[in-house]
């Protein structure tokens, strides 16, 4: 039998990673054909500080899970 919520997780984590591929490479890409490169550096700088917030809250989601799982009673 398969564990539904492992499978759950799964799917997120890779529909996840597939909109920042496709925003990172794809909207870039096309900015830097339409715009030029400086205007592509400048797309992907400001991706990349706007992705800083995102990480830092999914760290602390993981880690309290972290914690929430290793403190339960046995």
């Amino acid at each position: 039998m398969r564990d539904l919520r492992e499978y759950s997780k799964q799917t997120n984590v890779r529909l996840a990673l597939g909109a920042f591929i496709l925003i990172f490479i794809i909207g870039v890409g096309l900015i830097w054909l339409i715009y030029g490169g400086n205007a592509a550096g400048m797309a992907f700088t400001c991706l990349l500080a706007a992705l800083v917030p995102v990480i830092l809250i999914l760290f602390i989601f993981v880690a309290i899970e972290w914690i929430l799982k290793h403190a339960r009673p046995r």
